[in-house]
C-alpha cells in the first residue's frame, strides 16, 4: 500500500469540494466558539494562545483570531505541502502527534486543539502524544475523535477502529478529564471544574 500524502490534492477533496469535504467554514466557527466558550468560562479570562495539533491548513486560525484579537496561534502538521505553502504565514511547524514533545514548544496553551486526528494515530503512538498534550495544557484540550460507536463519513484510509472505552481510558492515562463536547482538562483547571461537569461526574 503507498503512504497516504496529505498533499493540496488531498485538501482540495476533503476540505474544499462541496460533494466530499468533511467541514463547512461554518461548521469550524461554530466548533472555535464552543471551545473558546469552555476555555473562558474555566479560565475565567480570554484566551491567549493555542496550539493546534494536525492543523492541516489552519482552518482554525483565522476564526480564532477574528474573535480574539491579540490571540497566538501555532500549528503542528507532517504535512511538507502544509509547512512550504503556509508554514510562515500561519505559524504552522512541521511535527508529527506522536513527535510533540520533541518540538519545543514552550506552553503553556489555554488551548490545545486536535481536531479529527486520533482515529488517524497508530496505537503505538497515542499515549505518547496524548502525555504531550497533556504537559504543554493550560486550560482546555479539544480531542474530537470518533469511535465504533459513531456512524462516520469521510476519509478512512489509515483509519484506526477505537471503541469510546479505549479512548476513555487513554485520556484517563494521560491524566486529561472529560468536560463534554470533545473538551478535556487537565491538572491546572481539574480543580476549577465542578463534579457534574466531569464526565461521569
Amino acid at each position: 500500500m503507498t503512504a497516504k500524502r496529505y498533499d493540496r490534492a488531498y485538501f482540495d477533496r476533503w476540505y474544499r469540494d462541496p460533494k466530499a469535504r468533511v467541514a463547512t467554514r461554518a461548521a469550524v466557527e461554530r466548533k472555535v466558539h464552543l471551545v473558546l466558550g469552555v476555555a473562558e468560562a474555566l479560565l475565567q479570562r480570554p484566551v491567549r494562545s493555542v496550539l493546534d495539533v494536525g492543523c492541516g491548513e489552519g482552518s482554525w486560525r483565522a476564526p480564532l483570531m477574528k474573535a480574539r484579537r491579540g490571540l497566538t496561534y501555532t500549528g503542528v502538521d507532517s504535512s511538507e505541502y502544509v509547512v512550504s505553502r503556509f508554514g510562515k504565514s500561519r505559524n504552522i511547524v512541521s511535527g508529527t502527534f506522536a513527535g510533540l514533545d520533541a518540538l519545543g514548544l514552550g506552553g503553556p496553551y489555554d488551548v490545545i486543539v486536535c481536531c479529527d486526528v486520533l482515529q488517524y494515530v497508530p496505537p503505538r503512538d497515542v499515549g505518547r502524544g496524548l502525555r504531550a498534550i497533556a504537559a504543554l495544557l493550560g486550560g482546555v484540550t479539544y480531542l474530537e475523535a470518533y469511535t465504533t460507536s459513531d456512524a462516520v463519513e469521510g476519509d478512512r484510509r489509515a483509519w484506526h477502529d477505537r471503541s469510546p472505552s479505549q479512548y476513555r481510558a487513554a485520556f484517563r492515562r494521560a491524566g486529561l478529564t472529560g468536560v463534554g463536547m470533545h473538551c478535556y482538562v487537565g491538572d491546572a483547571l481539574r480543580p476549577m471544574t465542578a463534579a457534574l461537569e466531569r464526565a461521569g461526574g
